[in-house]
């Protein structure tokens, strides 16, 4: 069933309506009656289309009318205010170009290094960099003085160092005789093991008697009597190493502790020497022996004590208590027979047997001094062994 045009239309420009006349419309079979359906409410839908306001039907009629199907009108989603800008470009980029990672920022591109020159001709060389120029010059006080000042102060400075230079070594000598201690380290390989085992084994030695050429001591790498600071040095050195390895094995081991070993080792080789050199002095002897000699002979116990310390991180008690009493005997034999010919010089050089109160008192200094090392062998080693 077609449905008529509306019968009324206003005119452009004008208000008044337009009367048209009726146009005669053909009618078409209705189609066979349907019955009604009912909604889930229970209600008709004609009943249901009464109720409600009608909308746009003016606008359904006309395409009905016209011949064409009803058209559902769709309505255009609501644009975003803050759109997705960036994940747009990412999704068109990855369908544009598949094979390819897309990028903000596509890597610098490095220049072309420039043309080779025509043969024939050098290489033309890079410009200069300028520094950038200042406009005006500091023409302050300091600036002209800046300079001079500078140059005085380190002229001055150069003149005070070649003047301290030169007091230093006009008066070492007076407090560290270098040239002497350039004498005791004068040695080498064959020396030191026959020096060890003249420490070790001193019963098998016969000629104590130091070797001197005119007037004075040969180096002690051409004489094994000779007294030298490389053998204490290096064993006081290795004792410390020992003891922090004693220390370590009994989980008593700390960087407090070893620093108070070595002080207490380096505390009793003064003190020991400076008793000696006060006896010396209290008993006026006349005797060549130095400090350096005294320090010298005075660390040669040394080698006794890591011996007893090996022994007993390898032997347990008995080991140290074994050879560390051998230690101490062969280094009281060692410091008899050596100090005998310097305290006692003169008795020793005649050949005669000593008597008198001096040399008596001499004599006894003498074993004092050889039955002080095996004391403080045992005491600077007897809390390292459990």
């Amino acid at each position: 069933m077609r449905f008529p045009l509306t019968e009324t239309a206003f005119f452009l420009g004008s208000r008044e309506p337009l009367a048209l006349p009726p146009v005669p419309l053909a009618t078409a079979p209705s189609p066979p009656a349907l019955p009604p359906s009912r909604g889930s409410d229970g209600e008709a839908p004609a009943a249901r289309s009464a109720t409600r306001p009608a909308i746009g039907c003016c606008r359904r009629r006309t395409l009905i009318g016209r011949g064409r199907p009803p058209v559902r009108l769709r309505r255009r989603p609501a644009v975003s205010a803050f759109p997705r800008r960036h994940g747009a470009r990412r999704r068109r980029a990855g369908r544009a170009a598949p094979g390819r990672l897309p990028t903000k920022r596509r890597p610098p591109v490095a220049p072309a290094p420039p043309p080779p020159p025509p043969p024939g001709l050098p290489a033309p060389s890079p410009a200069p960099r300028t520094e950038p120029t200042r406009l005006f010059e500091d023409t302050s006080a300091g600036a002209f003085l800046a300079e001079p000042v500078s140059s005085f102060a380190a002229a001055y400075g150069s003149s005070l160092a070649s003047q301290g230079k030169e007091i230093v070594g006009r008066n070492i000598d007076r407090f560290v005789p270098v040239t002497k201690l350039k004498y005791y380290f004068a040695v080498d390989t064959v020396y030191v093991g026959r020096k060890l085992g003249l420490l070790l084994f001193p019963f098998l030695h016969q000629d104590w008697q130091v070797q001197y050429q005119q007037d004075t001591p040969v180096a002690p790498r051409f004489d094994v009597n000779a007294p030298d600071l490389y053998i204490p040095v290096m064993a006081f050195i290795t004792y410390i190493l020992v003891a922090g390895l004693a220390l370590g094995t009994q989980n008593r081991f700390s960087p407090d502790l070893l620093g108070l070993q070595a002080s207490s080792a380096l505390a009793w080789l003064i003190v020991e020497v400076l008793a000696i050199l006060l006896s010396l002095y209290l008993v006026t002897v006349n005797t060549d022996l130095s400090t350096i000699d005294l320090v010298a002979f005075s660390g040669y116990k040394y080698v006794g004590m890591i011996v007893g310390l090996l022994a007993g991180l390898l032997f347990g008690k008995t080991g140290y208590y074994l050879l560390l009493s051998w230690c101490c005997l062969t280094i009281f034999v060692f410091m008899i027979r050596t100090l005998r010919l310097k305290i006692l010089s003169e008795a020793a050089a005649e050949g005669v047997l000593v008597r008198g109160a001096k040399n008596q008192l001499r004599m006894y200094l003498t074993m004092a001094v050889a039955g002080l090392q095996p004391l403080i062998m045992y005491w600077l080693t007897f809390h390292l062994i459990y």
